[in-house]
């Protein structure tokens, strides 16, 4: 009896768990287009965060170029990410600021990843590597604009 019992609750648990992994992915949206970008930080206090990347989308490549700041930082770093875009369906909807909390701490090389979304709505995943000294720890802005 109690071994039918842990069994049910563990199927139970296991549902549970598959149904917020979905519910995960429905909160992003649908994944509509693919990046990759190349970005540099230095910062003392308040940073500064420019690059480049390429959006891959309705089967196109296209550039666009990263300018942002962050607050509460210090130290400098190259970037490179790979990442998901969500609710993309206009390809002028990706261009705009994109906000995330953040947070680094890189002494030669890191792993990192956040969400970044606009405002209309398109979301990024991103995953990214880091090289330099920094440490930060404050909300970022990131425009991206189409070339």
């Amino acid at each position: 009896m109690r071994f039918s019992s842990a069994v049910a609750a563990a199927a139970l648990a296991v549902s549970f768990g598959a149904v917020s992994a979905a519910q995960a992915a429905d909160a992003m949206g649908a994944p509509t287009a693919k990046l990759t970008l190349t970005a540099k930080s230095a910062d003392i206090g308040v940073g500064y965060t420019w690059g480049e990347g390429k959006l891959t989308y309705g089967g196109k490549t296209h550039t666009f170029s990263i300018t942002g700041g962050t607050i509460a930082a210090v130290g400098f770093s190259k970037i490179e990410g790979t990442g998901t875009v969500y609710n993309l369906h206009r390809l002028k909807d990706f261009d705009g600021t994109y906000a995330a909390a953040h947070g680094e701490a890189t002494l030669g090389q890191g792993l990192g990843g956040a969400v970044l979304e606009n405002r209309n709505g398109v979301r990024i995943k991103i995953e990214t590597i880091s090289q330099g000294a920094r440490l930060a720890g404050s909300a970022q802005g990131l425009t991206f604009t189409l070339k």
